[in-house]
């Protein structure tokens, strides 16, 4: 288990990494609304407001057991997307997930958010393994995190649907 250090802001050279906060809830209503954002899920619809309310309840509370948790990613003070690394009681190793408005797609931020994760998760966090869980079809999440020198592993079924799972260890990051 990683330690307990609290991380709720960290900095990238372009993103600030602010804890999750439910004053960001319209944010998220809007970023998990497009179509685009939630295509590559096992049920490709955008998520109601009950269901951003949900999550926000279940990152708020993972914070508070953790001390570490998904992000709100912002650029130049904007609210661009949302990203962590949380505890997942199915996978072995801290969950990397990341998901960006589609306007900032194609501009280098995962690949930057990404970077800044992993340091966060090994060095501040003491975390040995880092996964990624990916769809098949989400060629671009793919060649984020194997240029982060992830590595494919296995097919896992999630949620109804194959997910590939890949992971970095602290002694692979390079």
């Amino acid at each position: 288990m990683p330690g307990r250090v609290c991380v709720d802001n960290r900095q990238t050279a372009r993103l600030v990494l602010r804890k999750i906060a439910r004053d960001d809830r319209d944010f998220l209503v809007d970023l998990f609304s497009r179509q685009e954002l939630v295509a590559h899920r096992p049920h490709p619809v955008p998520d109601a407001p009950e269901v951003i309310d949900a999550q926000l309840d279940r990152d708020i509370g993972h914070w508070e057991r953790y001390r570490h948790g998904r992000w709100l990613l912002l650029c130049a003070e904007q609210k661009i997307g949302i990203g962590g690394l949380t505890v997942r009681p199915d996978v072995d190793g801290l969950n990397l997930s990341y998901h960006l408005h589609p306007r900032q797609w194609r501009q280098g931020f995962a690949s930057e958010f990404v970077a800044g994760a992993l340091r966060v998760g090994f060095s501040d966090l003491g975390a040995e393994r880092i996964v990624a869980l990916i769809r098949p079809g989400n060629a671009p999440s793919q060649r984020v995190v194997e240029n982060a020198r992830f590595k494919f592993e296995s097919v896992m079924d999630l949620d109804g649907a194959p997910t590939q799972i890949f992971a970095i260890s602290r002694h692979h990051q390079g």
